[in-house]
């Protein structure tokens, strides 16, 4: 099965901005052993601008374009010798590719990105994507992860895409506000009643919220391919989504 796993800041990192050193080494290992299962793996990792403040030593996230763009450039080479350092322990060889959505709105280009991504895969190495966040502007931006694995899933024609985040999967209202919210295991299908659902956007180091991962979800399953939104606390849940167990919630791709 061919498994594309986005990771969010909130995931990745702690409250300050530094990497929850113990939950990445949690992820590397489970994602090395479900390589080693036969399955292809591929991550797309946000973290980047979230590590970049955490070695830069600034206060908080950065709100103007320089800057941030200044931490994404620090950020992006600490996260990758993490993931490099990390996966060698298990034999896998890792690749970092970084897009913009001119990447992948052109033709030509999509084409050279899907291409190096099939090869990549063929070699048995593990993809490592993220966002260009050092060079994309507001023009040229994707905007955020869930978007990106979705667009990614699509490119390789994946069976299945993990959204790894802060909540544990989509409610019947927001869980933080209301006490009587549910979780929903299965959608069938994207509805307005089921977009109706999306509150704002999730942690302060993050950039998405569920209306991204619903957005998503109609993206993934219109090409056949399944989505899960789950808590990223716990890598190990991946084992049972990769065997179809009920984790979070699935959102079903169309046959």
């Amino acid at each position: 099965m061919r498994i594309v796993v986005k990771v969010g800041t909130s995931t990745l990192a702690h409250a300050t901005g530094r990497l929850n050193i113990r939950r990445v080494e949690e992820l590397v290992k489970v994602l090395s052993d479900l390589k080693n299962a036969g399955h292809e793996m591929i991550l797309v990792s946000s973290g980047a601008i979230g590590m970049g403040v955490g070695k830069l030593n600034l206060p908080g996230r950065p709100a103007d374009m320089p800057t941030k763009q200044a931490a994404a450039a620090v950020g992006q080479c600490e996260l990758m010798y993490t993931y490099d350092k990390l996966f060698s322990q298990y034999n896998h060889t890792v690749a970092q590719i970084l897009l913009t959505s001119e990447d992948v709105d052109h033709d030509d280009r999509r084409q050279n990105f899907e291409n190096t991504m099939a090869r990549l895969l063929e070699l048995g190495a593990l993809p490592i994507i993220n966002e260009n966040d050092t060079v994309a502007t507001a023009e040229i931006k994707v905007g955020d992860n869930d978007t990106l694995g979705a667009i990614v899933a699509c490119s390789v024609g994946a069976d299945l895409l993990v959204l790894l985040s802060d909540i544990e999967g989509l409610y019947t209202a927001d869980p933080r506000k209301n006490p009587d919210a549910k979780l929903i295991p299965v959608v069938e299908e994207v509805t307005p009643e089921i977009e109706a659902l999306a509150g704002g956007k999730g942690s302060d180091l993050a950039t998405g919220g569920m209306e991204t991962k619903l957005r998503a979800a109609k993206m993934v399953t219109a090409q056949g391919c399944d989505m899960v939104i789950t808590n990223g606390e716990q890598a190990q849940r991946l084992y049972s989504i990769a065997e179809g167990r009920e984790v979070g919630t699935r959102f079903l791709g169309k046959k």
